[in-house]
């Protein structure tokens, strides 16, 4: 028996270790704890994402509510300046008719005080003749004195000192009523002055409120509003840029400006060394899409900070009024400048803002050297040029002669193009560039082509 045990315990000695089994359910326990776990971490994750977009939904909330409030009082604000505008409007009417009844008095006032002037000088002519009577009579009373008077000389003296009495008191009525008139007229003139000045300070608020506007947010507008067609109440506005400068103004900036034959409008003025500019055609960056409607290049479009095209209605006015040159400003992709004055003519709306072009200087021969009659294109307006196509093909509205010459308000691509694009062909090539500036000079003695 002790054998059998003995040999037991060598066998168990040398036999190799096994890994342990355990039973199926101890496995089963195993693997549910495991799944517990990761149950655990995910609803902790999902616990703290829903925390988070609890958080972010407060916040959103917030936000909107004080977006909201700020809605509420823009609102309020605009229906303010409405009412306001209402106000001043009526204002302007009520001080237009008192002013047209002011005028119409002082009229009568002038005349009825020329006329009472003129009974003043007749009562002063007859006031000396009077006199120069009355000395006669003193001449022959002193060669009388001697004797007695007669009665019929007492009588006459008698008559011409109640005469003389009464014209004297007449003088002194005519006088007094001329005095009164006069200080009438005064009064009258001061209330007109006053309305005068009301009247002009309204516009000159409204108008300067309009431009700061207009400075704060530099977009190009219309022209500028509550001024009348005949210049009234704006006629001290300067016609162009070089009119702004010879006013003592040194700073390139906005300014109001009323063109002959037009209503006032904003232009950018510009005062360099090289001379004092109106610039009409601004591009450097693309930010503006030059690709527009025949309505819209009449109007004019972009923001004098960036981008802009003045607006062929504008440009007219202000060319039409001669002693300007026209002066294109380029820089190409080698960052290279180049500039070019020409003499030019433009013809009005009828004439599809026909220009003709005379070289006047410039640095390099251009395809516009010296051509006449560029009619204005657009790609819903072309009239009379030789391919119609050519404000599609080589988009935006140009002074198209043969598609692809010359081109300044083309597709503005900020890279070396090969195709579409702003450019121009000079003598040696066509020269693709990515900024532009097209200014009306003004010059301080006239100059036509």
């Amino acid at each position: 028996m002790n054998l059998l045990v003995l040999l037991f315990l060598l066998a168990s000695a040398h036999s190799s270790p096994t890994e342990p089994i355990f039973p199926e359910h101890q496995t089963e326990s195993r693997f549910h704890f495991a799944a517990l776990d990761e149950v655990r971490l995910l609803a902790n994750g999902l616990l703290q994402l829903g925390q988070s977009l609890r958080d972010f939904v407060q916040n959103t909330k917030s936000q909107i509510k004080d977006i909201f409030q700020k809605l509420n009082i823009f609102d309020k604000s605009v229906y303010q300046l409405s009412v306001l505008a209402s106000e001043i409007k009526e204002e302007e009417e009520e001080l237009k008719k008192t002013t047209v009844i002011l005028k119409a008095n002082n009229k009568e006032i002038k005349g009825l005080s020329l006329e009472i002037n003129s009974k003043v000088e007749d009562i002063l002519k007859e006031r000396k003749h009077l006199r120069r009577q009355v000395g006669g009579l003193e001449e022959k009373l002193s060669g009388l004195s001697q004797s007695l008077l007669s009665a019929e000389q007492v009588a006459q003296i008698s008559t011409l000192k109640e005469i003389i009495l009464t014209q004297e008191k007449s003088i002194t009525d005519l006088l007094k009523a001329v005095r009164e008139q006069s200080e009438q007229l005064n009064n009258q003139r001061t209330k007109i002055k006053g309305l005068e000045n009301k009247f002009n300070s309204a516009h000159i608020q409204e108008t300067d409120e309009y431009l700061d506007r207009n400075h704060q947010s530099n977009s190009l507008s219309g022209y500028l509003p509550y001024f009348t067609s005949d210049g009234s109440f704006s006629s001290d506005l300067p016609k162009d840029c070089g009119e702004v400068f010879s006013r003592g103004q040194k700073s390139s900036g906005l300014y109001a400006i009323k063109p002959h034959e037009s209503q006032p409008f904003l232009v950018k003025c510009e005062f360099t060394e090289e001379g004092v500019f109106t610039v009409v055609q601004h591009r450097h960056d693309g930010s503006v899409d030059f690709d527009q409607s025949w309505e819209t290049y009449e109007d004019g479009f972009g923001d004098f900070g960036s981008e802009f095209w003045l607006g062929l209605k504008k440009i007219y006015a202000v060319a039409h009024q001669g002693h300007s040159l026209l002066h294109v400003q380029i820089e190409d992709w080698r960052k290279e400048k180049h500039f070019t004055l020409y003499q030019y003519i433009l013809e009005d709306a009828a004439f599809n803002y026909t220009i003709h072009l005379k070289l006047q200087t410039n640095e390099s021969s251009s395809a516009l050297d010296e051509h006449t009659g560029f009619r204005f294109s657009t790609k819903d307006h072309n009239d009379g040029n030789r391919d119609p196509n050519c404000a599609q093909d080589y988009t935006g509205g140009w002074w198209f002669s043969i598609c692809g010459d010359f081109n300044l308000n083309g597709k503005c691509i900020q890279s070396r193009p090969r195709k579409k694009g702003t450019h121009w062909k000079p003598g040696k090539g066509t020269t693709r560039f990515k900024t532009t500036k097209i200014s009306i000079s003004h010059l301080s003695k006239p100059q036509t082509p």
